[in-house]
């Protein structure tokens, strides 16, 4: 069971939501913690507020998908700690409401942009900051239980697309570091109570600039039925660090989805074994 009394962890995303849920229970059992966000303002109330927690945190404003400002994060974290231990990979913002073939390519490019590029950018700048020390430590990358299946009905393939991805990544990362002392972890929650609808809010210019989406915002409503607190989430994510799990899941209700995509690639499998042996190879 990893110890994280002491440890030092970074957290993107963290001035709300399963950021600050996971930086709270990290902090409640002892880490240091590093506060990564977009917002300067509710980034340093969040870093008051984990502070009183008993614990040394300090605010490093972040963009994600910019990889020269995930180095700054990494390098604040050393200069303020001296190591790194945990790195929560959590900064992502919402693409919903919207069919494939009306995603505009602004909007592709900030979504991929901060839920794909942003976990690639934090695994190259922080984990080989935390290989450096020899004493192992954690990632978390955070995907969604759209990283296991394809909701109907919300137009959310362009999310769950990056979701998928951050999946790959994670497993990928897992077998690459086996044997390191460092362990993967895939959070993949279903409603979590965030402000991930109000993202495009916070969109940087590069990307078009801050802008409403009221297909997304209609959303909510029935996301706010099956939330969960970011308290239990980050709760539920600590427990998954002590004890090595690979997928960190929170809304057993999806388990009926989930296992209905994967009877439907059986089937094709058994299929395959049917039909293949009838096509002509020549």
């Amino acid at each position: 069971m990893q110890d994280i009394k002491g440890k030092t962890a970074i957290v993107t995303g963290a001035a709300s939501g399963i950021g600050l849920g996971v930086a709270t229970a990290l902090a409640q059992a002892g880490a240091n913690i590093v506060l990564a966000d977009l917002r300067p303002e509710p980034l340093e109330a969040t870093r008051q507020t984990i502070e009183t927690l008993g614990v040394r945190a300090i605010a490093v404003t972040t963009d994600v998908s910019d990889a020269d400002s995930v180095d700054l994060a990494g390098k604040t974290a050393l200069e303020a700690f001296g190591a790194l231990h945990i790195a929560i990979n959590n900064a992502g913002v919402a693409m919903h409401g919207t069919p494939l073939e009306l995603v505009r390519p602004e909007e592709w490019d900030w979504v991929i942009g901060v839920n794909v590029r942003g976990v690639i950018n934090g695994i190259r700048s922080f984990v080989p900051l935390i290989r450096r020390h020899g004493q192992g430590g954690h990632v978390v990358n955070t995907g969604s239980v759209s990283s296991l299946f394809v909701r109907e009905g919300r137009n959310q393939g362009a999310y769950a697309m990056t979701k998928y991805a951050v999946l790959a990544l994670s497993e990928a990362l897992e077998q690459e570091l086996a044997g390191s002392g460092i362990g993967v972890s895939v959070l993949c929650p279903g409603g979590v109570t965030t402000s991930i609808f109000d993202s495009a809010t916070t969109r940087p210019d590069r990307f078009g600039g801050s802008y409403r989406r009221p297909q997304q915002e209609a959303l909510k409503s029935a996301f706010a039925a099956e939330a969960l607190s970011p308290n239990v989430v980050g709760r539920r994510v600590l427990q998954a660090i002590r004890d090595n799990e690979f997928y960190i899941l929170t809304h057993t209700g999806e388990r009926g989805n989930i296992t209905a995509r994967l009877d439907r690639i059986k089937a094709a499998f058994d299929r395959a074994d049917a039909v293949m042996p009838t096509i002509d190879r020549s």
